[in-house]
């Protein structure tokens, strides 16, 4: 069953830190000249309306890019991110969101290359209407992203991100996500995977880094852990209270924009007490 439309969060804080980092990350491959693929594996609908339908409903971007959106202060490496968004929104109000796919494809240089996989029977065709464009830069495959992954690593131009980020509506997921990381790696051992995880009160929400943490001990990767907490959990146990990114193979220089960025969305993003971020790595 699939029931999750990431439509209702769009532009929320969890979004800001997986888009932040999406950011950070494909500058870097730029770096080199090389060619390079962004592999997205549960790609949602690309782009999404904050001003109509499912977002209006939970308004949760008012607590995510709204608090970001008219700052002047911005740490630069933050600001190229909020740039993006204020490109989507040419008259200087805050209507729509782009998610990772149209992130990354406002970053990719010609000779590169997105691949993009989204299993949900609504969000697949908008998906591919956002992309019809660009259909000789982008493929799109309205299937399973786990199965895709194996199917598509290492992949042509030995360059690559994977993002991995499936909604983890379905508890499997959990272990879904252990796995193609873990076979992943063997396929693809040079590749820069990240994985986004929602901090919730569950168990299983609360092993996976270091569950992830253990794995990539055990293989001898470099890993670099970040969290934002935005608030404390609620009291009934229900709802989001912060999110994580589990990068594999990071850039080294990623470490250090993080110590300056996350306090800034701590202190901007941060809704009570509770809030406050953690920033950890691992080293071969």
């Amino acid at each position: 069953m699939l029931s999750y439309r990431h439509a209702f969060h769009a532009g929320n804080h969890a979004d800001v830190l997986k888009h932040f980092l999406l950011v950070q990350l494909i500058d870097h491959l730029c770096r080199k000249e090389a060619p390079f693929w962004v592999i997205d594996s549960h790609a949602g609908a690309g782009l999404y309306a904050l001003d109509t339908g499912y977002a209006t409903q939970l308004a949760e971007h008012a607590d995510g890019i709204g608090r970001l959106w008219s700052r002047d202060d911005l740490p630069a490496s933050l600001a190229e991110y909020v740039g993006l968004v204020r490109g989507l929104n040419p008259d200087g109000k805050l209507r729509a969101y782009p998610g990772s796919p149209w992130i990354a494809f406002q970053l990719l240089r010609p000779q590169d290359r997105l691949r993009l996989f989204e299993l949900h029977g609504s969000d697949s065709p908008l998906l591919m209407q956002n992309f019809r464009a660009a259909a000789k830069r982008v493929t799109i495959s309205e299937s399973d992203g786990f199965a895709g992954l194996r199917a598509l690593l290492p992949p042509p131009p030995r360059r690559a991100l994977i993002l991995i980020d499936p909604a983890y509506e379905d508890k499997e997921d959990y272990r879904h996500v252990l796995h193609a990381l873990d076979d992943g790696l063997k396929r693809f051992a040079t590749g820069s995977f990240a994985v986004w995880y929602p901090q919730l009160q569950s168990l299983k929400s609360r092993q996976l880094p270091e569950k992830l943490k253990a794995q990539m001990e055990a293989s001898a990767k470099p890993w670099l852990h970040v969290s934002l907490t935005v608030r404390s959990p609620a009291a009934d146990g229900f709802g989001m209270h912060g999110s994580g990114m589990f990068l594999v193979n990071p850039p080294w220089t990623l470490h250090d924009t993080l110590l300056e960025v996350m306090p800034y969305l701590v202190r901007v993003l941060g809704q009570d007490g509770g809030a406050g971020y953690a920033l950890e790595q691992g080293k071969t």
